[in-house]
């Protein structure tokens, strides 16, 4: 049942249901349909999904695949990249949130 919810969510978009199934089908071995859902993961922007491919080039992933991989991953990247969203990692840093260092006081 496990493996259902994972696939819709996967279907669904969700780029850490994707890198699931690829353990999940990298552990049952077969390891070209685990490749194809790392690479997918990975250019969704998953981390994860990538170092599992750098794990296994060059024995199991072409140097294109892998080449295609990442480049799709720092679009992933670049794509959520904003002023807001890095001004907002700015003071999280400086007001202390999440546990992240800075300081606690308000200027």
């Amino acid at each position: 049942m496990e493996v259902y919810h994972l696939e819709v969510a996967a279907i669904g978009g969700h780029p850490y249901a994707r890198h699931g199934l690829g353990c999940y089908e990298w552990n049952n071995g077969r390891k070209e349909r685990a490749i194809k859902h790392w690479i997918i993961a990975a250019t969704q922007g998953d981390d994860d999904a990538l170092q599992y491919l750098r794990k296994r080039y060059p024995r199991f992933v072409c140097k294109e695949d892998f080449a295609a991989a990442l480049r799709a991953h720092q679009a992933a990247i670049d794509a959520t990249k904003s002023l807001q969203r890095e001004a907002a990692t700015e003071n999280a840093i400086r007001y202390n949130i999440n546990g992240q260092g800075g300081s606690t006081s308000v200027p």
